[in-house]
């Protein structure tokens, strides 16, 4: 069978590392507060000259070099972002341009936390379809550019970075490595619990994140437990089958309540927020890039990720490293 097998993953983030002590010089908290409520010790902050896309383009050249391929070999760019550098052209090909990169299609998708796994099901349909062969994904933010410092409920939770997969379209076994299975969801109802409180065709403005805490958090919970139910299911597995899951990384405490929910220990669940903070659509690649590279995901893992974020938006995807 067709599958999309991942060659190599890599990452980025800004110069900035912005700790919560040095956070509660300019915001109304404290380091204790911030941990308490979301086991965050810090994050990365873009400085000017920093973007999305060069942010994006520095995690796909990471992860080009570490499948040992140059963009001659790219045929495809999906790009998540919730934060493009532009309204258009889109970043991607931003991304695209930087790499020396030409012709072939590079687009952005917009799911905010979810979009990378948004855009990597839509990359992998293409590769199996025959639309392309190879693919870089890319999950990139500057989210520090819509948060309002003046809101410690939603400001002392984002950061900044980018994470980047290169994918094949390669003929395996049914056991062989490659994504096994894909759900994707999608509820407007809730639109108003996580937005942005602007826009080019309602305010003309970009406006500033805004977010009911209490409320994204118990959809969170009952939505991502769901959807992982979904996968496994569809792909004819246990969740004691799992090696590793890699979330979006909003808040520890989601990632906790996800895990016992599908009584999954938190010894397999990777977890770098208390290190990135939320990335949005950045978070999964990067922690599993982090990972990746630090041993914990090896060849033939069976790893699950899985986000939700604004709109809502959620999803989950089963792949065998």
């Amino acid at each position: 069978m067709i599958r999309s097998v991942l060659l190599g993953t890599g990452s980025a983030l800004p110069k900035a590392c912005v700790s919560n002590e040095e956070l509660a010089k300019r915001v109304d908290t404290s380091d204790e507060w911030i941990r308490e409520r979301t086991g965050i010790t810090q994050r990365y902050i873009a400085a000017e000259g920093e973007t999305t896309g060069s942010l994006g383009a520095a995690a796909a050249q990471a992860a080009l070099d570490d499948a040992g391929l140059t963009i001659a070999d790219i045929d495809l760019i999906v790009l998540a972002t919730a934060t493009p550098d532009n309204t258009f052209p889109a970043t991607a090909t931003q991304v695209q341009m930087r790499l020396g990169g030409k012709g072939f299609p590079a687009f952005d998708v917009g799911a905010v936390c979810s979009g990378f796994l948004y855009a990597l099901t839509t990359a992998d349909a293409m590769l199996r379809s025959g639309m392309a062969k190879r693919a870089i994904v890319i999950g990139a933010e500057t989210f520090s550019r819509i948060l309002d410092w003046d809101d410690r409920t939603t400001c002392v939770l984002f950061g900044d970075g980018a994470g980047a997969f290169v994918i094949e379209a390669q003929d395996v076994a049914e056991d062989g490595a490659g994504i096994i299975a894909s759900r994707l969801h999608a509820d407007g109802e809730h639109g108003e619990m996580l937005y942005v409180d602007g826009g080019p065709s309602t305010t003309g403005e970009v406006g500033k994140l805004r977010m009911k805490g209490r409320e994204v958090f118990r959809h969170a919970v009952a939505n991502l437990s769901s959807v992982l139910k979904e996968v496994l299911e569809q792909a004819g597995h246990e969740p004691a089958d799992i090696d590793w899951v890699v979330p979006h990384q909003a808040n520890f405490r989601i990632l906790d309540a996800t895990a016992r929910k599908l009584g999954l220990p938190m010894e397999k669940v990777v977890v770098t927020v208390d290190q990135h903070a939320n990335t949005s659509a950045a978070s999964v690649p990067l922690a599993y890039d982090v990972a990746r590279k630090d041993g914990r995901i090896k060849k033939g893992d069976l790893v699950m990720l899985e986000a939700m974020g604004g709109g809502f938006t959620w999803g989950a995807s089963l792949l065998r490293a």
